[in-house]
């Protein structure tokens, strides 16, 4: 009998979305000490900042950096590889698996920037409100 059940771990996926969120959304603005630190990297690290601003991108590589430090799959099943890869199968399960990550990260970008509109709107909505209210009791 197959397993038709899609086992995924979200840890990967959660830590890699995180962090870029905190390295391309956060830090930015968090005063000028990072954007200067930024400014003063070789120029190989300066490119690779710029061109990991891409969630899918970055996801990659993070999520397969991830993988190394914790352990974790993001896809359960690939932790069990055919035995007729061979060789092959322990860093073909770490390229699928960080390409499955990637996925994921970009998608939970996505969703992130997708709500986080309407929420801003909502609350600023809210706040004004709160503040004709209090104006108008005054």
């Amino acid at each position: 009998m197959v397993d038709t059940a899609l086992n995924i771990n979200f840890s990967i996926v959660l830590m890699g979305l995180s962090l870029h969120v905190l390295i391309w959304d956060k830090l930015p603005d968090w005063g000028t000490w990072f954007n200067t630190l930024i400014a003063h990297l070789p120029k190989p690290f300066a490119y690779l900042y710029d061109a990991w601003h891409c969630p899918y991108c970055f996801g990659f590589w993070v999520a397969l950096i991830l993988h190394l430090l914790t352990g974790q799959y993001t896809l359960l099943s690939a932790e069990m590889m055919p035995a007729y890869l061979g060789p092959v199968a322990l860093p073909l399960a770490w390229f699928l698996d960080a390409l499955v990550g990637a996925l994921l990260i970009l998608f939970g970008s996505l969703l992130l920037k997708a709500i986080s509109g309407p929420a801003l709107t909502g609350h600023q909505k809210v706040m004004a409100f709160k503040q004709a209210q209090m104006e108008k009791s005054s």
